[in-house]
């Protein structure tokens, strides 16, 4: 893949199935295959939804080769490698990059709160360690500080391989203002379901979705008829799927509702995660049934 290349459509953020406390690598395979059978464009493993936060170095590397190998070039493996330490993220693009990733999904540092020179600095190191491309990601109510437009224009502009940013900050004017001052070879990725459809509406070419671990399909469709601006057909699909889009963030933190829905799918075997991640309370799981149900998928 080349350092130019450009990302659109659906692009699933990876779950991290697990049994007894280790990874479920089976599992992890045939979610693969799933995904791409119903026409997602790349998969995001290694992810926050990956549970990317408990898995310590080996692991993580691990589910990426799982994910690589169980494509077969078939998408594009866009590998979270970030960290908020620049020498670990460095470590981890390049295992990455080794283990066969066509691109590196890397997240605000979190919680020791750069600055944007830090951020920008952070960012030109991992840029420089590789020519595969950097998918930057702006999560600031996980990590407590957001890339600013100018720090993703300034990157972009010097940085060829930096050409695409999940934007996970829940604001249209940002994806608006990137576009604006970033130059036009900057990609904008939504990072939460429900504002995928209002984001491509300003110019976004897709999202790296949760959703998609159960609703490849739907998510594919909706997503596609926005892109080709069929917005009557996507406002439907979206109304239809927002019940699930905002109880996956009312219930419980992400992945954890997922996790459950994908089990109780049938999915993935186990809903299984680890501390400090625990499963839904009653509360929770009757609100993701009900859902689920309404839907016809239980």
């Amino acid at each position: 893949m080349t350092t130019t290349a450009q990302f659109s459509g659906t692009y699933t953020a990876l779950l991290t199935p697990m049994r007894d406390g280790r990874i479920d690598f089976d599992s992890l395979r045939k979610l693969v295959d799933f995904q791409i059978e119903n026409g997602v464009a790349g998969l995001v493993p290694a992810g926050t939804t990956g549970e990317s936060p408990t898995l310590d170095f080996e692991e993580h590397i691990a589910v990426i080769a799982c994910v690589v190998d169980a494509a077969k070039g078939r998408v594009p493996v866009i590998a979270g490698s970030g960290a908020n330490s620049t020498s670990e993220a460095l470590h981890l693009t390049k295992q990455s990059e080794l283990a066969g990733a066509d691109a590196f999904l890397q997240v605000a540092p979190y919680y020791n709160k750069p600055s944007q020179e830090g951020l920008y600095r952070h960012y030109a190191r991992i840029a420089e360690s590789t020519e595969k491309p950097i998918v930057l990601y702006n999560v600031p109510g996980r990590t407590a500080v957001g890339i600013a437009a100018e720090t993703v224009r300034r990157l972009a502009g010097e940085y060829p391989n930096v050409n695409t940013i999940k934007e996970a900050g829940g604001d249209c004017d940002q994806v608006v203002r990137i576009l604006h001052e970033a130059p036009a070879s900057i990609t904008v990725l939504s990072g939460d379901d429900a504002l995928t459809l209002p984001f491509i509406a300003v110019g976004a070419s897709g999202v790296v979705s949760v959703i998609s671990n159960i609703l490849p399909k739907e998510t594919v469709a909706m997503v596609d008829a926005a892109l080709r601006n069929d917005f009557d057909a996507a406002r439907g699909m979206h109304q239809r799927l927002f019940p699930l889009f905002r109880d996956f963030l009312a219930v419980a933190s992400n992945p954890v509702p997922v996790k459950y829905a994908a089990a109780r799918m049938e999915i993935i075997p186990s809903s299984e995660l680890r501390l400090p991640m625990c499963e839904l309370d009653d509360s929770g799981k009757q609100r993701i049934d009900a859902n689920l149900k309404a839907l016809g998928l239980i």
